[in-house]
């Protein structure tokens, strides 16, 4: 570890715990990477792919990471307002000017990041609607997903609609008139050499990737024209399901957390600034809870946590509830996840980096407190 201070005993505590979850079955098997100080530190690979038990997880191999997808949309949304291509304070209506009606037409760019639109978190439009193209979302999310509430007022996750919309304002605000998936390569994953990270499977990820299985977490199906089954989608080669379509090695996504840890850059390539990612890891929505994990909270006997969001990101903030993100880590602790499987966060007072990706989707609030116990280890582990 060179000069970097970090405890290898309780490093190693995270090995026997992760492996213990997979012997007891909780999930398949996990990748995880932790960095300090841009130094890994923990580079770990355990049990299998598949609930057979026939192909073990390497530290290469390509996971769906589902709604951290999201975290690279928010990163571009982010950098296009740097951009001068829109504004935070821009309502939505003014580049969707399809998405009118009172009141979700005042619902501007920040309200998108925050998940303060005032439209109700819903998974999919229309049942059972085909979810890999960005147009034909718009247009099912513009139709069928109509404001409750005025923005601002609650936080309400957004699983699908609010990146569809924020998906659409990178495409139609691009000067080239790329798509989405273009924008994304070029913009962010190919600067930031992540070579193994796309909307879909490309022929080279296809041998490493493992295949989700969702063990009836998800609430919906999630088809595709291109590849077999009810999801589809996550072994297509391509997509456009900007809020959970991508796949990516936890190689890459440390990469991209790196760059958000350096404060906006890479080596000699910049993607957004320090002072927007000090916006980005701000506490935007005061003490509303999150009114998803409002009802993961009751159900499992917890105390309704604080929403916290950020620009995009989910912050750690003040105060001692149920978090992925650690009770141990500092208040601005901040990042994403994907649901029952991975989660990616940086702590800028420790200068620590953590990536965590799984095969065999947990439920919400078996991931929260999965990854509530690694979280904490992890910032346990810093001296």
């Amino acid at each position: 570890m060179g000069d970097i201070a970090m405890d290898a005993a309780r490093l190693r505590e995270i090995e026997r715990v992760v492996q213990a979850d997979i012997d007891r079955g909780r999930y398949f098997g996990a990748a995880i990477k932790v960095a300090r100080g841009g130094e890994t530190v923990l580079d770990l690979a355990l049990g299998h792919a598949d609930q057979a038990g026939t192909r073990p997880i390497r530290t290469d191999t390509v996971f769906s990471v589902f709604s951290i997808t999201k975290a690279f949309v928010n990163v571009l949304v982010l950098r296009a307002v740097e951009l001068g291509r829109f504004a935070l304070t821009t309502p939505m209506v003014d580049i969707v000017p399809e998405f009118a009606g009172r009141p979700r037409d005042r619902a501007t760019i920040f309200h998108f990041l925050t998940h303060t639109t005032g439209m109700p978190g819903v998974w999919e439009p229309v049942p059972g609607m085909l979810l890999e193209e960005l147009e034909e979302s718009v247009a099912a999310v513009v139709a069928h997903v109509h404001g409750a509430v005025e923005p601002g007022s609650r936080c309400d996750y957004a699983p699908m609609a609010g990146h569809v919309l924020l998906g659409e304002v990178l495409r139609r605000t691009d000067p080239a008139g790329r798509d989405i998936g273009r924008i994304l390569r070029e913009d962010l994953w190919e600067p930031l050499g992540m070579t193994d990270t796309n909307l879909g499977i490309l022929p080279h990820m296809r041998e490493r990737h493992a295949v989700p299985e969702m063990r009836g977490v998800l609430p919906i199906t999630s088809r595709s024209r291109t590849s077999p089954g009810d999801y589809g989608l996550y072994t297509a080669e391509r997509n456009e399901a900007v809020w959970a379509g991508s796949a990516s090695t936890t190689g890459d996504l440390q990469r991209f957390m790196e760059m958000l840890r350096r404060g906006g850059s890479a080596g000699d390539v910049r993607i957004l600034s320090p002072r927007m990612i000090e916006l980005a890891r701000t506490v935007w929505t005061g003490d509303m809870p999150n009114e998803l994990y409002r009802t993961v909270a009751l159900r499992n006997g917890d105390a309704v946590p604080p929403a916290h969001l950020g620009l995009g990101f989910n912050v750690r903030g003040e105060g001692m509830f149920t978090t992925q993100l650690g009770t141990l880590t500092s208040p601005s602790t901040f990042g994403n996840y994907g649901a029952g499987t991975g989660l990616v966060w940086v702590d800028p007072v420790s200068d620590v980096s953590f990536v965590g990706l799984s095969a065999g989707l947990l439920t919400q609030s078996d991931n929260i407190a999965r990854y509530q116990r690694l979280s904490d280890m992890v910032a346990a582990a810093v001296v």
